[in-house]
Protein backbone atom coordinates (compact mmCIF):
# COMPACT_ATOMS: atom_id res chain seq x y z
CA UNK A 1 0.00 0.00 0.00
CA UNK A 2 1.37 3.77 -0.72
CA UNK A 3 0.84 6.10 1.38
CA UNK A 4 0.08 9.58 0.24
CA UNK A 5 1.73 12.68 2.28
CA UNK A 6 -1.56 15.00 3.06
CA UNK A 7 1.20 17.91 3.44
CA UNK A 8 2.50 17.45 0.01
CA UNK A 9 0.96 19.67 -3.28
CA UNK A 10 0.18 16.87 -5.47
CA UNK A 11 -1.42 17.26 -9.28
CA UNK A 12 -3.56 14.89 -11.80
CA UNK A 13 -0.67 13.29 -14.28
CA UNK A 14 -0.52 15.32 -17.15
CA UNK A 15 -2.21 12.42 -19.27
CA UNK A 16 -5.03 11.61 -17.40
CA UNK A 17 -8.20 13.36 -18.24
CA UNK A 18 -11.59 12.92 -15.68
CA UNK A 19 -14.48 12.21 -16.96
CA UNK A 20 -17.25 13.05 -14.33
CA UNK A 21 -20.10 10.36 -13.53
CA UNK A 22 -23.47 10.46 -11.86
CA UNK A 23 -21.73 7.83 -9.36
CA UNK A 24 -18.96 9.79 -9.28
CA UNK A 25 -15.92 10.27 -11.88
CA UNK A 26 -13.72 7.83 -14.26
CA UNK A 27 -10.05 8.97 -14.78
CA UNK A 28 -7.98 7.65 -17.51
CA UNK A 29 -4.53 7.30 -17.94
CA UNK A 30 -3.39 7.80 -21.30
CA UNK A 31 0.04 7.04 -20.99
CA UNK A 32 -0.22 3.76 -18.95
CA UNK A 33 -4.21 3.11 -20.41
CA UNK A 34 -5.63 2.47 -16.57
CA UNK A 35 -8.72 3.50 -15.95
CA UNK A 36 -9.77 3.77 -12.05
CA UNK A 37 -13.05 4.27 -10.82
CA UNK A 38 -14.18 7.07 -8.00
CA UNK A 39 -17.47 6.17 -6.31
CA UNK A 40 -17.49 9.20 -4.15
CA UNK A 41 -18.28 12.72 -5.22
CA UNK A 42 -16.53 13.96 -2.47
CA UNK A 43 -13.52 12.38 -3.25
CA UNK A 44 -13.85 13.98 -7.25
CA UNK A 45 -14.22 17.30 -5.42
CA UNK A 46 -10.77 16.59 -3.46
CA UNK A 47 -9.08 15.40 -7.15
CA UNK A 48 -10.15 18.26 -8.87
CA UNK A 49 -9.37 20.81 -6.26
CA UNK A 50 -5.67 19.12 -5.73
CA UNK A 51 -3.70 21.47 -8.62
CA UNK A 52 -4.99 24.68 -6.42
CA UNK A 53 -4.53 23.65 -3.38
CA UNK A 54 -1.75 23.82 -0.97
CA UNK A 55 -1.46 20.09 0.23
CA UNK A 56 -3.41 17.02 -0.11
CA UNK A 57 -4.99 17.90 3.44
CA UNK A 58 -6.01 21.48 2.36
CA UNK A 59 -7.67 19.84 -0.87
CA UNK A 60 -9.09 17.39 1.72
CA UNK A 61 -10.67 20.24 4.09
CA UNK A 62 -11.92 22.20 1.29
CA UNK A 63 -13.85 19.62 0.32
CA UNK A 64 -15.64 19.05 3.84
CA UNK A 65 -13.75 15.93 4.85
CA UNK A 66 -13.60 15.68 8.76
CA UNK A 67 -10.72 14.98 10.59
CA UNK A 68 -12.47 11.33 11.35
CA UNK A 69 -12.94 10.70 7.84
CA UNK A 70 -9.66 11.77 6.41
CA UNK A 71 -7.35 8.41 6.78
CA UNK A 72 -9.96 6.98 4.64
CA UNK A 73 -9.38 9.38 1.39
CA UNK A 74 -5.81 9.44 2.42
CA UNK A 75 -6.08 5.72 1.36
CA UNK A 76 -7.73 6.42 -1.74
CA UNK A 77 -5.52 8.96 -2.63
CA UNK A 78 -2.54 7.08 -1.94
CA UNK A 79 -4.32 4.12 -4.70
CA UNK A 80 -4.59 6.82 -7.07
CA UNK A 81 -0.77 7.47 -6.65
CA UNK A 82 0.58 3.78 -6.66
CA UNK A 83 -1.85 3.67 -10.20
CA UNK A 84 0.12 7.04 -11.31
CA UNK A 85 -2.48 8.84 -11.58
CA UNK A 86 -1.24 11.69 -9.21
CA UNK A 87 2.07 12.75 -9.22
CA UNK A 88 3.79 15.17 -6.49
CA UNK A 89 3.61 18.69 -7.52
CA UNK A 90 6.93 20.49 -8.83
CA UNK A 91 7.83 23.36 -6.60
Amino acid sequence: MVTLDLDTAWDLHPQVSVRPEPFGALLYHFGTRKLSFLKDRTLLSVVQSLSAAPSARDACTGAGISAADLPRYQQALGTLLASSMLVERAS
